[in-house]
């Protein structure tokens, strides 16, 4: 059995490496970069077509402004870290802020960020593949899991699980890296225009080499929103919607009576 301190620093060491290793991942899938091969219905284009005359990069060009003006938006779906499905839905916005979920490997976990620090929760099923892919022995993992059990783990401002979540929940960043990639908003097509729920959408398309292609939907009413973003083809795919735009997040903090706060359990772990 280890001994308490050595356990406290090893839940730190723990939880810091699987939020870097396992939210990285989410923040590297670039919004201007999707790809599709997905089959969408068809519906009936709103009249007059509000892109009506534009090219597929100009259209590209208006959803861009509008989605990099957002405040606020949710992001569902499912993407790919380190070659690793991964399911997502969070809701982020220009503060920094976030509340959601992830899921791999057939368990969850529930993240928080306000105010600069981060809260992360996961069942058993995640907490043990997690340590499972770093190796943990199964004593130490045993061990670990009792101590984390029905708890939230937070990261103080400064900590690397903190600063690793900082990079999802960072609107402002996210909407950056999609104005500065201006190299996926050229050579597109407008393929059939289809639905995302009950918006109608235009289609757009880029082909890449080999299988892989690029396709993003459009909203058509209202602000020319980026609703859908889906990835096939190459090493990570991902299918993505986008929703929630300028709406309110509320991030609720975790009791305290509910809480392991790392910077406690081992000051060394800021970074």
């Amino acid at each position: 059995m280890p001994s308490p301190h050595k356990l406290r620093t090893g839940v730190a060491a723990v939880c810091a490496g699987v939020v870097a290793a396992g939210l990285t991942g989410c923040s590297q899938f670039d919004l201007a970069r999707a790809d599709t091969g997905v089959v969408r219905v068809a519906a009936p284009s709103p009249s007059p077509d509000p892109f009506e005359g534009l090219s597929a990069d100009e259209i590209a060009e208006r959803a861009v402004d509008a989605t990099t003006g957002a405040k606020s938006l949710r992001l569902a779906g499912r993407v790919s870290a380190k070659g690793q499905p991964v399911d997502v839905d969070f809701s982020v916005n220009d503060r920094a802020e976030c509340t959601g979920r992830m899921k791999v490997e057939g368990g969850t976990a529930e993240l928080r960020r306000k105010d600069g620090v981060a809260y992360m929760k996961g069942d058993e099923r995640f907490w043990r593949a997690s340590m499972t892919a770093q190796g943990l022995p199964p004593a130490r993992i045993d061990a670990t899991l009792e101590l984390l059990k029905n708890r939230w783990v937070k990261f103080g401002a400064g900590q690397r699980g903190s600063a690793e979540l900082g990079r999802i929940c960072d609107l402002k960043r996210l909407l950056a890296d999609l104005r500065q990639d201006e190299a996926a908003r050229t050579d597109l097509t407008r393929a059939k225009d289809g639905t995302v729920g009950r918006t109608p959408t235009a289609t757009l398309v880029k082909k890449k080499s080999g299988d892989r292609r690029t396709t993003v939907s459009v909203a058509m009413e209202g602000k020319p929103y980026i609703l859908r973003v889906v990835k096939t083809g190459g090493d990570d795919p991902g299918d993505v919607r986008f929703s929630a735009y300028d709406r309110p997040v509320k991030v609720v903090t975790p009791p305290e009576d509910e809480t392991i706060d790392l910077s406690r359990l081992d000051p060394g772990s800021r970074t």
